[in-house]
């Protein structure tokens, strides 16, 4: 791998990388943000390791009011995820080496200028590939990774950055959390020591207020079964569906462990692998998830406090802004500025959204957190 340089890495002029997809989909679809956690009244004492975030000191009004957003970049068969919340970021995975300057075009096009975190999920080139670039760029304060040594270059690349940084990769401990602004990160696996590198998979919990999330990586069917009977609290809105989508992953077993609103799953255009397997989308179907691909709408963006009624259709490139209702049976084939009201066949923006709006719709957040609450128990 060539010496990465600042100046060699140069903004990839892709309109289309760029693209937003507002994912919430389903009727008072999931209100992120609408009151961040208090990160010190949920970290518990006990066994489990708490690792202080050195920037939690620098917020600032501004920055409380950050949006939370996440980030699943399309990087074809491989998996890139970035998460911002009040203004600090961190990156899961960064995609094969040949996306290195992708990603760190897409970092910098965010506003980017230093990770907190960056994860390695496993060692497997699509997703360790592409972090020597970010972090021969990007200032990091911690680096993970379930195995500290590889013997495949792009690992060793990934080694060699972390190290010129002054820093070493780490091998996190389950049950270790993580403060990102206001949003707290859990480490849930892998729980046992496996042969298989796929389910060797760091598993991340990110919780934004009353909405969660899980990054599985590749982890597969013989790791999800450890982890379910573990004990961990997988439930989740949104999953990352493991393995790009592969039948060796995302087990009826699993997924009524995690009972999500929706799957998230990057992977090629007419990937050789035929990711994703018709079985997951089979067993995703029979549990109501709704899906969004990569290898079908680019990147996928989901943001705070997007809510949309039943049946609605969001075009592919289309950026939908924070603070948005947008009307049932609605077709979006432009962009949605933020705090907007928007209806219609094409849909378009009718008004603003009030303070008397936003204390309606919190109201109606709280009715379907409990009636969804009411469903899991």
């Amino acid at each position: 791998m060539e010496n990465f340089q600042k100046e060699k890495v140069t903004p990839a002029q892709k309109p289309g990388l760029f693209r937003r997809l507002a994912a919430l989909a389903v009727a008072a679809a999931l209100a992120l943000g609408l009151a961040a956690c208090d990160v010190s009244g949920v970290v518990p004492g006990g066994s489990a390791d708490v690792i202080p975030n050195p920037a939690a000191s620098a917020s600032t009004a501004d920055s409380v009011n950050a949006p939370f957003e996440m980030h699943f970049i399309d990087v074809g068969q491989a998996l890139s995820v970035l998460i911002e919340c009040d203004g600090q970021f961190m990156l899961y995975d960064g995609g094969n080496v040949d996306d290195g300057s992708l990603i760190v075009s897409y970092l910098q096009s965010q506003g980017v200028e230093q990770l907190e975190y960056v994860f390695c999920s496993h060692a497997h080139e699509d997703h360790v590939g592409g972090l020597a670039a970010a972090l021969a760029y990007f200032p990091a304060y911690h680096v993970y990774s379930p195995v500290a040594d590889a013997s495949t270059k792009c690992f060793q690349d990934f080694v060699k950055y972390t190290q010129q940084q002054g820093l070493q990769v780490e091998v996190p401990a389950v049950g270790t959390m993580w403060p990102l602004g206001g949003a707290t990160v859990t480490m849930l696996g892998p729980v046992a020591q496996y042969s298989d590198t796929n389910d060797t998979s760091i598993v991340l919990r990110i919780d934004y207020g009353s909405t969660s999330f899980l990054l599985t990586g590749d982890m597969e069917k013989t790791a999800e079964t450890d982890l379910v009977n573990s004990g961990a609290n997988l439930r989740a809105d949104v999953l990352q569906v493991g393995h790009h989508g592969s039948s060796t992953s995302t087990s009826y077993l699993f997924l009524n462990a995690v009972l999500p609103e929706m799957g998230i799953i990057s992977c090629g255009v007419n990937n050789k692998y035929g990711h994703p397997h018709e079985e997951t989308l089979s067993i995703l179907r029979d549990a109501g998830v709704d899906v969004y691909r990569t290898d079908l709408q680019g990147t996928i963006t989901i943001g705070s406090d997007v809510w949309f009624g039943g049946n609605v259709v969001v075009g592919p490139g289309v950026t939908i802004g924070d603070d948005v209702v947008i009307g049932a049976g609605s077709v979006v084939v432009k962009d949605i500025p933020s705090h907007s009201v928007a209806v219609g066949n094409p849909c378009h923006v009718i008004r603003r959204i009030t303070d008397a709006d936003r204390e309606y719709w919190e109201g109606k957040a709280a009715e379907y957190r409990a009636w969804k609450d009411s469903l899991k128990s």
